[in-house]
């Protein structure tokens, strides 16, 4: 068993354990093993034995400087200092926890740091009654792990184990989940293993936990070179953590198509193995999502047939085909959804681009599988979330741009279609606030270059720069905090009336939680959508005028805001209007 200072490192000569009780340092040598772990080589100083906090690091070689330990679980200032081993003082209180399945549930994403005012887990659990209100099952957190500066959207973190301070640290993120749980909500935690953050990246310092190459984000995570089993497991135990040492329900996995595995077993299901055996070993389901733009079912195919194992997806390919229908922005990659039928094909394949030729990438996209022998509950999806927002030039939310009846027909579209429903932060009152681009990178170069950069990537997709704003400027951070005084006034109550209602219908039907698609149809008569749910119907009108369609169907279940009318079989759509009908 590895003692609480152990560090594997092969890269260096010598390394001694720095520890610091209050204003006292002490030094301590090490030892290598056979296995390049490096373990205290006497005992510890009495000092640091009985004390109940500990900041440490290590010296490598000859470096001045003690380096925070890669596994740390605290880094209470800053990820350039002294790591703090994690004592805990939480209490856990969910014994009776028995989980919450992926399956028929709700997830709702947030970000911690804009999500209230204060911007941290405890003023979180303030709002968890709002989410109850809405009919949310899983809450799923954007990354939280330690990374430089104030205020960052999470995917530049540098210490995976480790709870963001500015966030309240480990012991808040504890409260949170015990919250969570009293309440009836399960946490799903997004990770992010594929690349590390630009500034306090010491790891290459220790060992290959890099190799050669890069992805977009920064250079390639070593999952099949030299010294590679340990890197594994490294993220392997950051995994186990979450859900022994943090009882979370889930992880999101971050683009996991940016992970270059070459393994006879493939990192995502060796993930999968382990957390299918840690699931069984607690009672309870753990959930892992993967981000992939593949559009390939081999991650979510079971291991026994041949695939990765993982529990669920995000499909893009539903977000794409959404928006083009309701705001016709047909640039970039929404160019192939332009046609109402991509919306249709989606709805009934699970994906749009199944080895089909993609305009944007300029080649064939995607694995024609046969997705009806997979439930649909597999496939998240979501009409807005922090990509589709925060990656436009200005983090401009769909509020912005459409109407209260459109904004009602993609919250009817993704909580009464066939797939698991991702809402994000703000979008059930129609928030007014955007969801932008941010960083603090303390160096001014790197905040420098990340503004530089940003503009450039907008520049080649046509935005106007001018548009842009700068991820550095603490003003859009500020800007994209939600606006809780929202919710009671206009358009704002409208709107949450909306999700309330789709909420408790999905409580009360079984059909709109019917993992079949089998169960799914659509049609498309001009720019009329129907879309049958076993014996549920949903209509939505995306033209600019009325219509009326006959249907089948004796009882309106729910309207968006210019309500249709139901009269004698025939169901008038007034203009950019929906219904769902029994």
């Amino acid at each position: 068993m590895r003692g609480p200072y152990d560090v594997w490192a092969p890269r260096p000569r010598r390394v001694r354990l720095v520890c610091r009780v209050e204003d006292v340092h002490e030094v301590v040598d090490m030892s290598r093993g056979p296995d390049d772990w490096w373990t205290p080589a006497q005992p510890l100083p009495e000092s640091v034995d009985r004390a109940s906090c500990v900041d440490y690091g290590y010296l490598l070689d000859d470096d001045p400087d003690p380096r925070p330990d890669p596994r740390s679980r605290r880094q209470p200032r800053g990820v350039h200092e002294l790591s703090r081993r994690d004592m805990g003082t939480h209490e856990w209180q969910d014994s009776a926890w028995t989980g919450r399945q992926l399956a028929g549930s709700v997830i709702y994403e947030l970000h911690v740091g804009t999500f209230t005012p204060e911007g941290d887990l405890d003023a979180a659990i303030g709002r968890l009654d709002h989410l109850l209100d809405i009919g949310v099952d899983l809450v799923e957190v954007m990354p939280v792990n330690a990374f430089n500066g104030s205020h960052n959207w999470g995917y530049d973190g540098v210490g995976w184990f480790a709870v963001h301070e500015g966030y309240g640290g480990p012991d808040a993120y504890r409260r949170f989940v015990d919250a969570c749980h009293a309440k009836g909500l399960g946490v799903v935690q997004d990770v992010v293993h594929n690349h590390l953050g630009p500034s306090g990246n010491y790891l290459p310092l220790f060992g290959p936990y890099l190799k050669q190459g890069r992805n977009t984000w920064g250079d390639l995570v070593n999952l099949d070179g030299e010294g590679s089993w340990e890197v594994r497991r490294y993220i392997l135990d950051n995994v186990r953590m979450w859900f022994e040492d943090f009882h979370v329900d889930g992880l999101r996995l971050d683009a996991v198509h940016a992970l270059s595995d070459t393994s006879p077993t493939h990192l995502l299901e060796e993930m999968a193995i382990e957390t299918a055996a840690l699931s069984a070993h607690l009672r309870r389901p753990l959930t892992l999502i993967a981000e992939s733009d593949l559009n390939d079912t081999t991650l979510v195919t079971p291991r026994e047939a041949g695939g990765h194992g993982l529990d669920a997806q995000w499909s893009d390919d539903f977000h794409h085909a959404v928006h083009v229908a309701l705001s016709g922005e047909t640039t970039g990659y929404y160019a192939d959804f332009e046609p109402l039928e991509a919306l249709a094909k989606v709805c009934e394949k699970g994906f749009f681009h199944g080895g089909t030729f993609s305009s944007f990438r300029g080649r064939d996209h995607g694995r024609p599988v046969d997705t009806q022998r997979m439930p649909t509950w597999r496939l998240v999806v979501a009409n807005q979330n922090h990509d589709q927002i925060g990656n436009r030039a200005r983090g401009d939310r769909l509020t912005e741009h459409l109407d209260d009846d459109q904004l009602a027909c993609a919250a009817l579209l993704t909580l009464a279609g066939p797939f698991t429903p991702m809402l994000f932060m703000g979008e059930e009152w129609a928030a007014s606030t955007p969801f932008q681009f941010f960083t603090s990178h303390p160096e001014s170069e790197l905040g420098r270059a990340t503004a530089e950069g940003r503009i450039q990537e907008f520049e080649k997709m046509g935005w106007d720069p001018a548009e842009v704003p700068d991820p550095q400027d603490p003003e859009t951070f500020r800007r994209s905090r939600l606006d809780w005084d929202e919710l009671a006034e206009g358009r704002h109550a409208v709107l949450l009336d909306c999700y309330r209602r789709l909420a408790r219908l999905r409580r009360e039907i079984p059909q709109l939680t019917d993992p079949s698609f089998g169960s799914v149809s659509c049609t498309v008569d001009d720019r009329v959508l129907t879309m049958r749910r076993g014996d549920l119907l949903v209509a939505v009108n995306f033209g600019r005028s009325a219509t009326s369609l006959e249907v089948d169907r004796s009882e309106i279940l729910f309207t968006t805001p210019t309500a249709p009318t139901l009269t004698d079989g025939v169901l008038s759509l007034p203009a950019h209007a929906g219904a769902l009908l029994g």
